[in-house]
């Protein structure tokens, strides 16, 4: 059964909505009868991403609302969260998935970490922190769903601040549930939401066609729907390379370099690298 926070003529808020995985997202949500606000930072993709909504949204253009967000700003989502009361009530679900991946090195332009801080963790905390409380005291069921990364679980050298932003986002979102399900009469649940290799305009690299390996993300909001129907707090995606299996593996070789005291990201080590293949194999 579907969850009770997806049902027609509640609302949904989606940052990052205007591509990829948000619009995705936007668009199974519209379909389902939701109302839905779209957030984004580029008025002209919100434009475009507006006029599909509409068209199979249960009222049109009524059911759907745009607005211009810097989530790594909190005065900007405080003004969202009062913009979608004033047009729509409550909020039933919240969809904390703008992101962005510019590339970093570790002493890399401190401009460069701070955006990507910014917007990756501190837009998560910001729009958490501002929608919430509206949203456990309006006492129905609802949903916050965060993007994370599995970048921020295993941490690949290549990209630091990414990893460093989405492992905060899964610190945080960890720390809301826990908060959520110990607070009285709060009938909210926070979720993490892992994507696996998903083609999109942050993934695409001046790729016009999919990579064989890459999910839609249409396949990505379908999964994760499916997972948020199904309770699940960490909603890990596989993708058409990498089955939830090898996922498995390579999260428990990362906790395992804590326990076994091997040196840091010893997956990318030379001297464990035969040790890594083989318990990738099981043995």
């Amino acid at each position: 059964m579907p969850h009770s926070a997806l049902s027609p003529d509640h609302t949904a808020v989606i940052t990052g909505g205007a591509s990829g995985i948000g619009l995705a997202a936007a668009m199974r949500l519209a379909g389902l009868g939701l109302k839905v606000c779209i957030a984004d930072v580029d008025d002209g993709r919100l434009e475009q991403a507006a006029a599909k909504l509409s068209s199979i949204a249960k009222d049109g253009a009524a059911s759907i609302m745009t607005a211009i967000v810097d989530v790594s700003r909190r005065g900007s989502v405080e003004e969202l969260e009062a913009a979608v009361r004033t047009r729509f009530g409550a909020t039933h679900v919240l969809m904390n998935n703008a992101g962005i991946q510019p590339g970093s090195n570790m002493f890399g332009p401190p401009d460069n970490w701070q955006r990507i801080l910014g917007v990756n963790l501190w837009g998560i905390i910001n729009g958490s922190q501002v929608f919430a409380p509206n949203m456990i005291a309006g006492g129905k069921p609802g949903l916050i769903i965060n993007t994370g990364s599995k970048q921020g679980i295993t941490t690949p050298p290549g990209d630091p601040a990414y990893n460093v932003s989405k492992a905060g986002v899964k610190a945080f979102t960890e720390a809301l549930q826990h908060e959520l399900r110990n607070t009285k009469d709060c009938q909210i649940s926070a979720h993490l939401f892992i994507p696996g290799f998903v083609f999109t305009p942050l993934t695409a690299k001046g790729r016009t066609e999919k990579p064989a390996a890459a999910w839609t993300p249409e396949q990505t909001v379908d999964f994760m729907l499916e997972r948020v129907n199904a309770g699940d707090f960490y909603i890990l995606c596989p993708d058409n390379d990498v089955p939830r299996s090898l996922d498995e593996r390579r999260i428990l070789w990362a906790a395992g370099d804590i326990v076994e005291n091997r040196p840091a990201l010893s997956r990318w080590h030379p001297d464990y690298a035969d040790a890594f293949a083989a318990f990738v194999k099981g043995k």
